[in-house]
């Protein structure tokens, strides 16, 4: 049996009594919680691609006062068990309230309530998984085994990822799924994120980046691709507001740089 199955939940009055939130029993482990953690802090090296980044970092940083009052801690539950195969994965658990946690717990996509400590799955992709819906490029055949490596929850509505560029969309306030596509056939495809948010219109996109060096926006009233932008390099996380800017920006560049070209020519001329 898993040792998280023999510890209980930890509530905010066992913390006030002493208890670890963590549900560690340190009194039963020969170090201390504070010599653990000095340990750790010296001996765990983080993985970085840039040397020295948290070094770097640290220099400007604020440095905290200890005995601040940071957080409240209310609960720890081991009820509800998330599932991250790899450590660069990205938004496997999702709160869109105080109260409301979305996750994967190995095949399946679940919502567990703070409030009520009820866990409800929502879908299991460990078989098969199809759309009830018609829409263009939507895959009616569907997905077997599908491998979530990202999820997002917003306004009702549900977006996961897959390893092999799987996209499983869902209205949570709705029976079954959605739309089912695959945004590309790449040999490295994994979905790195998916966000979905509001147009300057109000129309409801979501978009994904995956590792074939593609970020993909799509319409979720209708489920249709609306851009792709491909780069040089795989995209971990794509945020509209920055790529908005980005292509709003090159746009003006590009304006800027025809109108000098038409200046030249006409003094040339």
């Amino acid at each position: 049996m898993d040792l998280n199955d023999k510890i209980p939940d930890t509530s905010s009055a066992d913390a006030r009594k002493g208890r670890d939130i963590q549900g560690i029993p340190w009194e039963q482990i020969n170090i201390t919680r504070k010599k653990y953690r000095q340990s750790r802090l010296e001996q765990y090296k983080n993985y970085e691609n840039v040397p020295n980044s948290g070094e770097e970092a640290m220099k400007d940083c604020k440095p905290t006062e200890k005995g601040g009052i940071y957080y409240e801690f209310r609960r720890n539950t081991r009820s509800v068990k998330s599932t991250i195969l790899h450590f660069q994965l990205r938004n496997l658990v999702w709160a869109t309230s105080k109260h409301d946690i979305y996750l994967v717990s190995h095949y399946s996509i679940r919502h567990w309530s703070a409030l009520s400590g009820v866990d409800t799955e929502l879908i299991n992709v460990q078989g098969h998984v199809a759309p009830r819906e018609k829409h263009a490029g939507s895959l009616l055949e569907g997905f077997y085994q599908t491998q979530v490596s990202t999820l997002t929850v917003k306004d009702n509505l549900l977006v996961a990822g897959g390893f092999q560029g799987e996209l499983i969309c869902k209205h949570l306030d709705q029976e079954g799924i959605s739309f089912c596509c695959r945004t590309t056939y790449d040999d490295n495809a994994i979905t790195n994120a998916v966000e979905i948010f509001n147009t300057s219109s109000g129309a409801v996109h979501f978009m994904a980046s995956n590792n074939d060096s593609g970020v993909r926006y799509y319409d979720m009233e209708r489920f249709q691709l609306f851009k792709h932008f491909q780069f040089e390099w795989p995209v971990n996380v794509g945020f509209f507001g920055f790529l908005a800017i980005s292509v709003t920006l090159m746009f003006y560049i590009w304006i800027f740089l025809l109108v000098l070209l038409l200046q030249a020519c006409f003094v040339e001329s």
